[in-house]
């Protein structure tokens, strides 16, 4: 069981939560809050290509191992913890002695209780997907104390939901242009490991994509979810060799010709990735792939075929200009729906400025000219990792339901300024409905069993991980569903 010796829980949260011990109500005995990613009521159906109605709830698990689970409290931390208040301050507001009381009657394991939905759950904006309740009524304060941390989930949330839309655009043309879905999980690698910032938004972002799809250079990915989550697989993702500029120029201008062919020739037998725009794309392609090099392209097989990459320019200009050239010099045939493929041996991977739109705007263009998308990978870097907020998928957690006086009371909060931010009251529970979708229940009503079990799950009560997800599964609870398959034939 890990825990970082540097981390400490105590100068994890927000300035402000330090005084809100002081602030609740007097003889409050419980906190009880929520997760969820707000609908967005009044969204501009014009200015959003996709809507994001659907969330994929993914990495929990990973900053409850990380950071929550064990003795996370220490009589050194609660001291450290002391000292930077009182300077951050200028004033005693550290709360202590209730840090003194989990150390003492908890041994330093966090008295609170998170219920979740499953890993990898595809869920309606507007719905709970976790809640935080503290397990003594000490400890009330505690249960918005984690908020700051656990709310960082909106990260691996908002990176998977992203990565998850993109799939969907991609199995739609990979469909109507060749008839089937075969290597759709390869189709959108992650080039985001230089684009994030950090070692950790990398591990996390990397492995956010990789709940949707295989393809990966971002190494980081692999160890978070060999560490956090397990697979049956020894790594969750994977690559190919492949050519960055540095390799193609160091030859110098005149010898780019030889770069191309010796890189090719040290990888005969994988997939092999050539950057080709250092200097002149169309001409690489024409004359250098086309010509000089075409007995080397021919000779490969569908198993290590060339991968041309582009790195400038228009997207979707250069990528059909790119296919007008080899389609002259590799003659492509008709498949089952009358799109062109290129032989097996040669195929493109577009890796700049690629996000949801351009991504679409390529496959557009590339069906409207009869290309097939077999034709076709992507790559996608700042855009598939960075480029993104809470925001993004408004996500929020919100107090619903406190303890004082030894009464229940249902809270909310409903501003006149913008009725997206009213939040949910009382005890909630998810449930499913009897058209397969999803409703959450307020006020407690979810106790009734009108709509059967909830599910949110505990998977976190007083320092342990309770129930935890292999990334098998993760993946299985987000994959396309036959509806949505089925909207594409």
């Amino acid at each position: 069981m890990e825990q970082q010796e540097c981390f400490n829980v105590m100068l994890a949260t927000d300035s402000y939560k330090v005084t809100h011990y002081k602030q609740y109500p007097p003889n409050t005995s419980k906190v009880y809050s929520y997760f969820e990613c707000r609908e967005n009521k009044t969204v501009d159906s014009k200015r959003y290509k996709v809507k994001y109605d659907k969330t994929v709830f993914y990495g929990l698990q990973y900053i409850m191992k990380k950071y929550l689970q064990g003795r996370v409290v220490t009589k050194e931390k609660i001291q450290e913890a002391k000292k930077v208040y009182r300077e951050h301050f200028q004033h005693d507001v550290f709360n202590e002695k209730g840090w003194n009381y989990i150390l003492e009657k908890y041994d330093g394991h966090l008295p609170i209780e998170i219920k979740a939905v499953s890993e990898g759950s595809v869920i309606p904006r507007g719905n709970v997907l976790f809640t935080v309740e503290s397990t003594d009524p000490e400890c009330y304060w505690l249960t918005n104390w984690v908020e700051t941390i656990l709310v960082q989930s909106w990260y691996p949330i908002t990176v998977a939901t992203n990565s998850r839309e993109q799939k969907k655009i991609l199995a739609k043309y990979l469909k109507e242009t060749s008839g089937n879905l075969e290597g759709l999980d390869y189709k959108l690698h992650d080039f985001g490991y230089r684009g994030v910032s950090s070692q950790e938004t990398a591990g996390i972002g990397a492995s956010a994509h990789l709940v949707n799809f295989k393809g990966t250079d971002t190494v980081a990915g692999l160890t978070l979810i060999s560490k956090y989550y397990g697979t049956k697989d020894a790594v969750a993702g994977y690559s190919v060799p492949a050519a960055e500029h540095s390799t193609i120029t160091a030859w110098g201008k005149d010898h780019e010709k030889d770069a191309f062919e010796h890189i090719v020739i040290q990888f005969p037998s994988v997939p092999v990735s050539v950057v080709s725009d250092s200097y002149d794309i169309y001409n690489a392609c024409e004359n250098f792939w086309g010509e000089d090099l075409k007995h080397l392209v021919v000779a490969r097989t569908p198993n290590a075929p060339l991968i041309i990459r582009p790195d400038s320019g228009n997207p979707l200009d250069t990528v059909l200009k790119i296919l007008e050239i080899l389609g002259k010099k590799f003659p492509p045939t008709e498949n089952v729906r009358g799109y062109k493929v290129l032989p097996p041996y040669i195929r493109i991977i577009q890796g700049d400025g690629v996000d949801i739109n351009t991504l679409q705007e390529v496959l557009q263009g590339m069906k409207k000219h009869r290309w097939s998308i077999e034709n076709i990978c992507f790559g996608s870097g700042g855009a598939l990792l960075q480029k993104l907020t809470r925001d993004f998928l408004k996500c929020a957690f919100k107090c619903s339901y406190v303890v004082t006086n030894g009464l229940g009371v249902n809270v909310f909060k409903d501003p006149v300024a913008d009725p997206n931010k009213r939040s949910k009251k009382g005890r909630l529970s998810l449930h499913t409905t009897s058209s397969g979708g999803y409703i959450t229940l307020e006020e407690g009503r979810g106790d009734l069993e009108e709509y059967g079990l909830d599910l949110l799950h505990t998977v976190f009560r007083n320092g342990k991980v309770m129930k935890t997800y292999t990334f098998d599964e993760v993946r299985e609870n987000a994959k396309l569903t036959d509806d949505e398959l089925e909207e594409f034939l």
